[in-house]
């Protein structure tokens, strides 16, 4: 009797363990995907606003456009690569194509924002999850993005946004839904996609 429950007891652990450890494995990948994300959302964050700064400061607003059409985008592309894939979204897109989130971005923003509603620092917030698709597995990040008193110039409510402005940004975005907003008030995220290396059968 003892002998046929150590057999049952093998058979069990030899069927569990496979499972066991791809789970394991997956949690320690999102583990350090997090950490990887978060630094590389602050890194991305703090060398775009310089850039902005710095054109905004030489150039002025107007001329400083290309910043966000084509310098942003292509920050981002630099940050894609050896699985990641890095872009900025939001509930208002400027850029509809780049900029426009997916289901789980749009649940995210949504809930970034209500949680600003109810007085919680934008600073502070972020989100992360594990999905899967026909792809994979996935570790997904994503870091809120406050309005700083240099984007009201462009993103700012109408009496923030000078007339050129206005004109410009109805020549370069006809679509543009990124205005109205306040200092301090969330504009969007930047949202980080990792391909998981284990996957969970």
């Amino acid at each position: 009797m003892n002998s046929i429950i150590i057999k049952t007891a093998l058979v069990l652990l030899v069927l569990t363990a496979p499972a066991c450890a791809s789970k394991i494995s997956n949690e320690a990948a999102s583990a350090k995907y997090l950490d990887e994300s978060r630094n590389t959302a602050l890194e991305f964050r703090k060398k775009l606003g310089g850039v902005q700064k710095e054109q905004l400061e030489s150039v002025g607003a107007e001329n400083a456009i290309p910043v966000c059409k084509v310098i942003a985008p292509a920050m981002a592309a630099d940050y894609s690569k050896d699985g990641r894939e890095l872009k900025r979204v939001s509930l208002k897109a400027r850029n509809k194509v780049l900029g426009t989130p997916d289901a789980w971005e749009k649940q995210v923003l949504e809930s970034f924002d209500q949680a600003q509603r109810e007085g919680k620092p934008a600073d502070n917030m972020e989100a992360s999850t594990v999905s899967k698709d026909a792809d994979g597995r996935w570790f997904r990040y994503m870091k809120a993005i406050p309005t700083q008193p240099q984007c009201l110039q462009c993103h700012g409510k109408p009496a923030d946004i000078s007339a050129g402005m206005k004109a410009l940004l109805a020549k370069e975005y006809p679509d543009d839904k990124a205005t109205g907003y306040s200092v301090g008030e969330i504009r969007g995220a930047i949202s980080i996609k990792r391909k998981l290396d284990v996957v969970s059968k």
